[in-house]
């Protein structure tokens, strides 16, 4: 089997404040369905469902390999007006890491990895 690519399914407590929150975030929206959104940023996308189940969003972790985490930092430190919260970069000796959790609860691993480091 050869993999073409892989897409996140993410829940939403609240559908549109999750749509705005990565929309502030950088990603771009696209309209799937009333039940769905397509969000998109370079060659990495995922969905937003307008499903919530608290097990599942409080478990889910999903890991963002970005250029520039100093760049991510400044991005993530700038949101206002959604209840989420973020942990400054950390020094890992693999890389850079942000953890960032969203609006539901969903755990976003923020990473600058270094160059030979890079976990595929």
């Amino acid at each position: 089997m050869q993999v073409d690519d892989i897409r996140v399914f993410i829940p939403s407590k609240d559908y549109e404040t999750s749509k705005s929150f990565y929309q502030a975030l950088g990603f771009k929206m696209d309209y799937v369905s009333e039940e769905l959104t397509l969000f998109e940023n370079g060659d990495c996308y995922f969905f937003l469902q307008r499903f919530y189940n608290h097990d599942l969003a409080n478990n889910l972790v999903l890991q963002l390999s970005v250029l520039d985490i100093n760049e991510a930092y400044q991005r993530i430190a700038s949101l206002e007006g959604f209840a989420f919260k973020y942990k400054p970069i950390q020094e890992e000796r693999w890389g850079k890491v942000i953890l960032l959790w969203g609006p539901s609860g969903e755990l976003w691993q923020i990473t600058e990895f270094i160059a030979s480091e890079q976990i595929a």
